[in-house]
Parts: structure tokens; C-alpha cells; sequence
């Protein structure tokens, strides 16, 4: 019989484990929050807020309820959007003691051109 872990325990794991994980969790919901994918965004900050202070505290620190923030990073729910989004990342960070640095830009020439979204430490 194999032994299997829960995907949630593991991330939880890994996140006290290894801060730069952590880090890295927050900066690829950012640069989904920049793509415009919502949904992965909302994955990833939902598992960041899991893994690391929880929906209370976030509720808390936001003057908001754990529930309204749980339908907030939903991916199906009404309030999955990119307001949302922002407001959350940006407590995150500032929690976090990151700052977000863009790099690129847009080429005129060629609209698609990728923004590396790195996080200062």
C-alpha cells in the first residue's frame, strides 16, 4: 500500500520548512494576479493563507470575516476578482516585509511581452 500525503500538510510542511518557499508561493500568485489569471492567483494565496497565518488572523488584520475572505480566494466564488486579489497580495507582502519589483515592460511592437515579477527579501 502506498503511503500518500495530504496536499495541503505538505505545502504546510515545506512553508516552515523553507521561508524562501513561502516567498516563492506569494510571487507566483502575484505574477498570476499580472497575467490575469485569477484563478491560479486565488489558489495560490488561498494555499499561502493556509500554510502560513490562516483566515482568522487575516480576517482580523483586514477588519473583515474568514468567511467573506474564504468566498474572496475562491476560484467559483462571486468575489473572485482581481480587486480582491490585490488588496489581499498587498497586505501579504506588506506582512511578508517584500517588495515587488517589475521589470520588462511592453514592447510596441510585440504587446505579449512576459514582466518578471521578483521579490526583494
Amino acid at each position: 500500500m502506498a503511503l500518500t500525503r495530504n496536499y495541503q500538510e505538505t505545502i504546510n510542511r515545506r512553508v516552515k520548512k523553507d521561508p524562501a518557499f513561502r516567498i516563492d508561493i506569494l510571487q507566483e500568485a502575484i505574477k498570476a494576479l499580472i497575467d490575469n489569471d485569477i484563478k491560479t492567483c486565488m489558489v495560490l494565496l488561498r494555499t499561502y493563507v493556509n500554510a502560513t497565518i490562516g483566515f482568522k488572523t487575516l480576517a482580523e488584520e483586514l477588519g473583515k470575516k474568514p468567511k467573506t475572505l474564504k468566498k474572496m480566494l475562491s476560484t467559483g466564488g462571486e468575489l473572485a476578482s482581481f480587486s480582491s486579489a490585490l488588496i489581499i497580495v498587498s497586505h501579504l507582502k506588506k506582512r511578508e516585509g517584500v517588495e515587488l519589483n517589475l521589470t520588462g515592460g511592453i514592447d510596441h511592437a510585440k504587446i505579449d511581452t512576459p514582466i518578471d515579477v521578483d521579490i526583494d527579501r
